[in-house]
């Protein structure tokens, strides 16, 4: 409904508009001054126009406010909205759908495809949209080309079809499939940086005990020893745990593509372009520094790099050395793992193996078309994990905290894009990694000596 209003005032707006300019360049083109006829033509229709705009400009209000009302109810479980749905149109942080159609159907794109005279800008138009901001998701990563442009075959031409369908091909063959932010805990911060506790080492002595059979307190064992507990005293063993304060730095990951005014008219191919290139990319960076970020500069600690991550060295052969890690997990990280994160390569290495008579231990393909489960456990394919390396883990010990959501700006306001017809599209994030507790998680050595 909301939108339908934005949508006919401005179209009213425009056809106003239009008919007074049309008068006044033909009066132009022709010499003369204006006809009385003229002249109440064009003052009617610049008042229409103008009443048209102010229209344009509530309803807009209006559906800004319908979009904030709406999402708060989804997310509080409100009146306005079932919990968790999202509402149909609107402001940038509103739910439902891929980054890439929330961005289109966005105040901030609608706002800026309002300015584009009949939809499509101008050579000498400028293009400035607000930052449209959104949660990441966790998506298949696909790819594109450097440039989208609305010329050639080679480019995004062959894309600008008469029924918008926009661009066909995913090329997934650019990017990897993106599966470790859904392993681990998921937080947010407001701040940039993130204290948290990190558990070095934990010692349990818990133990039955007996009742006490005597008053005796302890006595002094010297002055270099400890207290002695006197005979029945019914003392309680004391357990430990070492902690450490760690910081974790909110980084930001970026990138931008450039398209042409042409091609960002396409909403359809806006739509992939940014669900399909500049999410993706984000998410791809983001696995590679949760997993080996060095720490150093504006990279995360990444879990390859902390110390206090065990290791199970290769083991007779590779279902040995896994199961192996499960033991080390439970009985020295006094944790229950919940996943292994291995290279696609060394997945296939587990899937392929065979008894002597040539049948797969696995017994082919898994039913959800990816990894089969090893021992018991979830695998997950990751490049951000070399060729030969494995991990193993209590997963819910690692923390992504997201300091701002995903975001979207376009703008020709870059380098000489305003005169070449280009625009920049950014997409941005910033969030911040951490380890609870290291020993929750090995490192596999799943090559042979």
């Amino acid at each position: 409904m909301y939108e339908q209003r934005v949508k006919e005032a401005f179209e009213e707006r425009q056809r106003h508009a239009q008919a007074a300019k049309s008068i006044a360049d033909k009066v132009a083109e022709e010499g003369r001054e204006f006809t009385a006829e003229e002249r109440t033509t064009v003052e009617t229709a610049l008042t229409e126009a103008k009443a048209a705009d102010e229209r344009w400009r509530q309803a807009k209000a209006d559906r800004d406010a319908y979009s904030t009302v709406a999402q708060f109810a989804s997310e509080v479980g409100g009146p306005g909205e079932p919990a968790g749905s999202a509402p149909q149109h609107g402001g940038g942080k509103s739910a439902g759908g891929s980054i890439g159609e929330r961005f289109v159907r966005s105040a901030e794109f609608v706002d800026l495809l309002g300015t584009a005279a009949g939809g499509r800008f101008g050579e000498k138009q400028r293009v400035q949209s607000r930052p449209a901001t959104f949660k990441s998701l966790v998506r298949p990563a696909r790819g594109a080309k450097a440039l989208t442009t609305g010329a050639g075959d080679s480019s995004g031409g062959a894309l600008v079809q008469p029924d918008w369908r926009g661009l066909q091909d995913d090329f997934s063959q650019f990017f990897r499939p993106l599966t470790l932010r859904s392993l681990v805990t998921q937080g947010t911060t407001t701040s940039d940086t993130v204290e948290y506790a990190r558990v070095a080492s934990i010692t349990n002595n818990a133990a039955p005990v007996a009742e006490a059979t005597t008053e005796a307190r302890p006595t002094s064992g010297g002055t270099a020893g400890p207290l002695v507990n006197a005979t029945g005293g019914g003392y309680k063993p004391q357990s430990t745990f070492t902690m450490q304060r760690k910081t974790a730095v909110v980084k930001t990951i970026a990138h931008w593509l450039a398209m042409t005014k042409r091609s960002i008219s396409d909403v359809a191919q806006v739509q992939t372009m940014v669900d399909n290139f500049l999410e993706a990319g984000l998410e791809e960076e983001l696995e590679d520094q949760m997993m080996s970020g060095d720490g150093t500069g504006e990279n995360f600690e990444g879990l390859d790099t902390i110390s206090g991550v065990q290791a199970q060295a290769y083991d007779t052969d590779l279902l040995t050395t896994a199961r192996k890690a499960v033991t080390k997990i439970r009985k020295i990280g006094r944790a229950a793992p919940t996943g292994f994160v291995i290279n696609p390569t060394d997945a296939e290495r587990f899937d392929l193996l065979a008894d002597g008579q040539g049948r797969f231990y696995f017994g082919g393909p898994s039913a959800a078309g990816g990894a089969n489960p090893l021992w018991g456990l979830p695998v997950v394919q990751s490049e951000s994990v070399a060729e030969g390396v494995g991990y193993l883990g209590d997963w819910r010990q690692a923390i992504l905290w997201d300091r701002e959501e995903s975001s979207i700006t376009a703008t020709d306001s870059h380098e000489d894009f305003f005169v070449r017809n280009l625009v920049a599209v950014l997409g941005e994030m910033r969030a911040a990694f951490g380890v609870l507790r290291p020993a929750a998680f090995a490192r596999l050595d799943l090559t042979a000596a």
